[in-house]
């Protein structure tokens, strides 16, 4: 049984974001211990670059703020979940901060072995996530994580609009699949299978 830490970018409770992101710990806590850290329950300070935490006791920050918290609760996470809105073709600012001040050697502590990608944007337009996918993507490689899959939602802008799409049983779906003893999760192995029967067709 894994350890499970959903980041939830949305200021907004209730919102989209968050519906997508209980929905999948819903799932996910099946077979693992799932806790959702929300930055509207958070403060935290963006990275000023100091560096100072390369040399400081412990390599904790000089910012007296919740990312203390947060520390501890990555450090035994064995998989960390994103869920964010789009803004600008991004993540939320305060998500954002929350990533930034993961530049401290403290992160070499950290046991995380998978990521997984939940967004929702208002607009339907064709590269509305393509941005955060490739930053995505690019930390996978730099960090050798495994994918644990990606739910992204076009079209959902007020709050509740997530519901009634098959977005909502997607990211549950996404949820149930992780499990530590089989690597990869059905639901993304359907996934990839699908995909690649696409291609061939």
């Amino acid at each position: 049984m894994g350890r499970i830490v959903i980041l939830v970018g949305s200021m907004r409770k209730g919102g989209n974001t968050d519906l997508l992101a209980r929905a999948f710990a819903e799932g996910a806590s099946k077979n693992n211990i799932v806790e959702m850290v929300s930055v509207a329950d958070y403060r935290v300070n963006p990275c000023i670059g100091c560096n100072s935490c390369f040399t400081r006791e412990g390599n904790h920050c000089f910012q007296k703020d919740d990312m203390a918290d947060i520390y501890k609760k990555l450090r035994v996470a064995d998989m960390v979940v994103i869920a964010s809105p789009v803004y600008f073709y991004g993540m939320s600012a305060q998500l954002k901060a929350i990533v930034d001040r993961l530049h401290t050697p403290m992160r070499n502590e950290f046991q995380v072995k998978k990521l997984a990608l939940l967004l929702v944007g208002a607009a339907t337009l064709p590269k509305l996530f393509d941005a955060i996918k490739l930053q995505y993507r690019l930390v996978l490689d730099f960090f050798h994580l495994e994918d644990g899959g990606m739910v992204l939602v076009r079209g959902v802008k007020d709050p509740g609009d997530i519901q009634g799409t098959k977005a909502l049983k997607e990211a549950y779906d996404l949820g149930t699949s992780i499990n530590d003893e089989t690597g990869i999760g059905d639901y993304r192995l359907t996934i990839i299978l699908r995909r690649m029967s696409a291609t061939q067709q």
